[in-house]
């Protein structure tokens, strides 16, 4: 893979970590694999609440921790959104993500992904969160070229 973008920024709040993901969401076209890197209450699930938004999706955005994956939709479009934090291995699920990478109306979130990344393809998004303190998170950015139209309105 060869890194077109990498950028990082604080957010020193829930909102702000929200507002980053709507603005990211804003520029998906599909097809994209977004990979979320943080430990346990990183701020995750509220950058994927953002995302959400900003894909076009009124659906109501929680963690997938315990049903591994759930399925937002806007229009014609899905965001899919895995956990594999409580899997000790991938099994079927990594077959279903392996289906869903490449599709032109889904967009895939995955957190978590080292039972996956074999199914998972180079050109993806990496976000990492890092806890600075208890609102605060440093999210580093690290984009490839094919997907650096993500980035746009970010920096």
């Amino acid at each position: 893979m060869s890194i077109g973008v990498t950028w990082q920024t604080l957010s020193k709040s829930t909102d702000t970590t929200g507002q980053i993901g709507v603005h990211l969401g804003n520029n998906l076209r599909g097809g994209e694999v977004i990979e979320l890197v943080s430990d346990l209450g990183g701020g995750k699930t509220t950058f994927v609440r953002g995302l959400a938004r900003g894909f076009g999706s009124s659906d109501k955005v929680a963690s997938p921790s315990f049903t591994i994956s759930k399925v937002y939709k806007s229009g014609e479009s899905e965001l899919h959104h895995f956990d594999f934090y409580r899997l000790h291995e991938a099994g079927i699920v990594a077959r279903e993500l392996d289906e869903l990478v490449g599709d032109e109306h889904v967009t895939i979130v995955v957190e978590w992904a080292d039972l996956v990344r074999d199914v998972l393809p180079t050109s993806r998004l990496t976000i990492k969160f890092k806890t600075i303190d208890e609102d605060t998170r440093l999210l580093e950015f690290v984009c490839p070229k094919p997907l650096e139209y993500l980035m746009e309105n970010l920096k």
